[in-house]
């Protein structure tokens, strides 16, 4: 059966995306602005204490937008961040790192892996950027990574189907695949069909809201629950 990971930046969004049948939630921050960075330990907590067991949160460990290599001191804090998030609950973290080559940055992750202790790990899409699929998941695998976050190297997943099913093909029993990018509920039925283990989605609405002098003008993205559901609809659909 395909699953659904809905991405969640806030508590209400959280438990609206579990209501309505997200199996897994991806919990981040920044989203629309930035892709997704680390969220607040706080926010994680109460995330955490919201939410029924069977729905599992995932933390994003990303300390800044931009490339996936990273100093020193930032594997640091990815490593500071992931045994914090395993400290308040999380069920897995999802993380990536590459190197200048754009190849996986085995140390990196394994260091990751170390951190997550036991929890599930995802690598994130920055698996998207790298050239050589093959050997990445390859070493994926080796360094204990539960899963890989695709869209097939396209901005949208539905547009990255080739390379999806490529991936699937290579990671089957020894990798699970989430698609995930630009994927909106009409998509969803293309995915399932090219093999992928779960489909990811923001499902996400914008607020038109100023914040005032300071504050900053753009508003904000929440949680949509009409796209939710219309994802779970798709998903049913097979």
């Amino acid at each position: 059966m395909t699953l659904l990971e809905i991405a969640v930046q806030d508590v209400a969004g959280a438990v609206l995306a579990a209501e309505l049948g997200a199996d897994r939630l991806e919990l981040c921050a920044a989203l629309a602005a930035t892709g997704g960075l680390t969220p607040s330990i706080g926010l994680l907590d109460a995330v955490v204490g919201a939410l029924p067991s069977h729905v599992g949160v995932h933390v994003l460990v990303r300390p800044r937008a931009g490339s996936f290599v990273y100093t020193a001191d930032e594997v640091d804090v990815q490593v500071r961040d992931v045994r914090a998030a395993v400290r308040a609950g999380a069920a897995g973290v999802v993380v990536g790192a590459l190197t200048p080559r754009a190849a996986v940055d085995r140390a990196v992750v394994a260091r990751l892996v170390d951190a997550a202790d036991g929890r599930e790990v995802t690598f994130h899409r920055a698996l998207d950027t790298v050239p050589r699929l093959e050997p990445a998941l390859d070493d994926l695998v080796a360094l204990g990574v539960v899963r890989v976050l695709t869209s097939g190297g396209a901005p949208r997943s539905i547009d990255g189907l080739d390379r999806l099913r490529s991936t699937v093909a290579h990671a089957t029993g020894r990798l699970q695949v989430m698609a995930g990018g630009g994927v909106r509920p009409v998509d969803v039925g293309a995915l399932v069909a090219a093999g992928v283990d779960a489909v990811h989605l923001s499902a996400s609405r914008h607020v038109d809201e100023s914040g005032g002098p300071g504050g900053g003008a753009s508003g904000y993205t929440t949680t949509d629950p009409a796209l939710v559901s219309a994802a779970v609809a798709a998903l049913r659909r097979g």
